[in-house]
């Protein structure tokens, strides 16, 4: 059953045309990403879906009984509450059903009610339907629901009696994508939901969304994020929409696939049109062979010739180089404490950086980071330790807030100003690298997108030609063919790179070490963000497995103990397998329904009602399948987190 069908939507702007004949279906327990380029419609569909924006022509069909909820982009909660209040808005059906059971149940024990046995009987009766129906809708669980959720966006019960006025913009996001997680709508509409998460939450919300009961549709960057959870891609470009099945990485492999089979078929056909016009030329005004090129002229006319497939859209195209190199030691970090105004956020951090180290610094929101940054390239003091810089180091620093970028010079002036020797057209040579051209170069600073300053951001930072990268979330606002870009930039520059990111993706490429921040000091894992995460499983592992239980049983003996740590680790390998083949299970699964949904288009069944409700059945005997495995692997995954604790 579908949730969603848009047929043929078409979308402008003034004159500017959005989106033209648009068609997408999203399933009952589909999870969809929809990807493209910044500017590309993406948004746009979604408020048009969600009902927020109107559309020139086409159709949106939504079931009656379908619920939407929608988290747009930089969405807040504006409200007086505190945080535990607001969420309890939502239940306050709940809340009155509970009162009206607690007044059954004096009723029960009132001797005027109790001595008459019809009106004792005829409470007791509406008692039990009214808890079944209470029960049965959740009421008995609403508010460890709550407290789930609000755990999983980073919010603890001494956060509960905050006020939602005091919370940050940031805070107030992850509280409004918790309300709507909360609101369990049949089709749940995202529109970058990653943003403001830290590594945490978002392996939270992947797992969340993972066993979400209703269907997906989710518009994000973060390409770890959309391998752990989508199902299908829906394409946005050139103001069309193109469908895939599979995570992302599986759209890529396909949508290079397509590319070159469409490239092959094109070159194909236009070698057989050319024999076809090069025979009409030759043999036209022959007698003895003009019957032939007429009849080859009428194939040539009458034939559907395929147009040149769509290759790449235009990329930016930018590198980074280096006037000198540093020397090998690059920093020397110390006993350092960091912080605002004297109130430290992390401390006693120590590390050792040296020439071509790409080092990726992690931690959860607010521990210190960015402020680390800072300190490093001195826009903030240290509170505490000391930094020892190397011989030849030259920052080259990227705010994520573009905080040195000036809000009321154009984008050409930006980068003259600060490189006045340069000509013109080389500023906007440089500057069309970065896809300003024309009259865009125009434009003031303060008029640009999150992504175009984020390309002023690189541009400059590319003409600084420092041998030692600062980067602070360099991938915020970039569309993803452009996080492509910038990553090769980095894979290819010869100096060193420090950076803050909470893209495992861009991490996983980028770096050779993981620096671990907690407000308590540093941890350097010498690898990549999964070497990193298979680290933290370890230690995490031994710590569950060596836990002493002397200290609770101390009768146990050290022999015992070792056959229960012998026992658990191997019912923990045990498990480990039985959950990868239920993953590949489930993947085989999901490839079936992707080839009997690509069948549900097929035109040549179109209109065959029996063969269409066949296909309809396998699809959902196929997803009963999936249910049955994922409720498996859950089971297995409770067992495995008991026996990790």
């Amino acid at each position: 059953m579908y949730v969603l069908q848009v047929q043929n939507v078409v979308k402008s702007f003034v004159v500017d045309e959005i989106l033209s004949g648009v068609k997408m279906e999203v399933g009952e327990r589909d999870r969809v990403a929809l990807v493209g380029r910044n500017g590309a419609g993406k948004s746009t569909l979604l408020k048009i879906i969600a009902g927020e924006l109107s559309f020139d022509s086409g159709d949106i069909i939504i079931p009656k009984h379908i619920r939407i909820g929608y988290l747009e982009q930089h969405a807040g909660i504006d409200s007086t509450l505190s945080i535990w209040e607001e969420m309890l808005s939502l239940f306050a059906h709940f809340i009155t059903d509970e009162k009206e059971l607690r007044a059954m149940e004096q009723q029960m024990s009132d001797p005027a009610i109790t001595g008459n046995e019809e009106r004792y009987a005829k409470l007791l009766a509406d008692y039990d339907q009214k808890q079944t129906a209470f029960k049965d809708a959740g009421g008995y669980q609403y508010e460890s629901d709550i407290r789930s959720v609000l755990h999983g966006m980073q919010f603890y019960p001494a956060d509960f009696e905050t006020p939602i006025q005091s919370l940050s913009g940031g805070q107030k996001t992850r509280l409004a994508l918790a309300k709507l997680l909360l609101t369990k709508p049949d089709l749940l509409i995202l529109d970058e939901p990653t943003n403001h998460l830290d590594m945490d939450t978002l392996a939270w919300l992947e797992k969340y969304l993972q066993g979400y009961p209703g269907a997906i549709l989710i518009v994000s960057h973060d390409r770890y994020f959309l391998d752990q959870v989508v199902d299908y891609v829906y394409e946005v470009s050139r103001h069309q929409v193109s469908r895939y099945v599979g995570n992302y990485s599986a759209y890529l492999d396909q949508k290079a696939a397509n590319y070159e089979r469409d490239k092959k078929l094109f070159e194909k056909q236009q070698s057989e049109k050319a024999k076809l016009e090069e025979f009409v030329q030759k043999n036209i005004a022959r007698a003895s062979t003009t019957k032939m090129a007429q009849s080859r002229r009428k194939v040539l006319e009458k034939t559907d010739w395929m147009e040149a497939p769509d290759g790449k859209e235009k990329s930016a195209n930018f590198g980074f180089g280096l006037d000198k190199q540093s020397g090998n030691d690059v920093l020397s970090i110390r006993d350092l404490t960091v912080g605002y105004d004297g109130n430290p956020t992390c401390k006693e951090m120590n590390v050792q950086v040296y020439r071509e180290d790409r080092i990726a610094i992690v931690g959860p929101n607010g521990v210190g980071k960015s402020t680390l940054l800072k300190t490093i390239v001195k826009d903030l003091p240290p509170i505490k330790g000391t930094i020892h810089y190397g011989t030849n180091v030259q920052f080259g620093y990227y705010d994520q807030q573009q905080a040195k970028l000036t809000g009321n010079r154009t984008v050409l002036r930006e980068l003259w100003d600060e490189w006045p020797l340069m000509n013109e057209k080389d500023i906007r040579s440089i500057l069309g690298r970065f896809l300003f051209s024309g009259d865009d170069v125009e434009k003031p600073i303060s008029s640009l997108s999150g992504g175009e300053k984020a390309r002023v951001a690189l541009a400059k930072l590319m003409l600084l030609k420092s041998n030692t990268l600062i980067l602070d979330e360099p991938t915020n606002h970039l569309d993803l063919d452009s996080k492509i870009v910038l990553e090769n930039a980095l894979l290819n520059f010869p100096g060193t790179i420090l950076f803050v990111s909470h893209d495992r993706y861009f991490i996983n490429r980028i770096a050779n070490k993981v620096l671990e921040v907690t407000p308590n000091g540093t941890t350097l894992y010498l690898g990549d963000y999964d070497y990193y995460v298979e680290k933290k499983l370890e230690q995490a592992e031994i710590a569950a497995l060596t836990k002493t239980e002397d200290e609770k049983r101390p009768a146990i003996s050290t022999s015992a103990h070792s056959q229960i740590d012998k026992e658990a680790k191997k019912r923990i390998r045990q498990i480990t397998r039985q959950m990868d083949e239920l993953e590949n299970a489930m993947q085989r699964v999901e490839e079936s329904i992707g080839e009997l949904h690509e069948k549900l288009l097929d035109p040549d069944i179109t209109g065959d009602h029996e063969a269409l409700y066949d296909i309809q059945q396998s699809i959902e005997a196929e997803k009963e399948q999936q249910d049955l495995l994922e409720l498996e692997w859950l089971e297995l995954q409770q067992e495995l987190d008991t026996l990790n604790e």
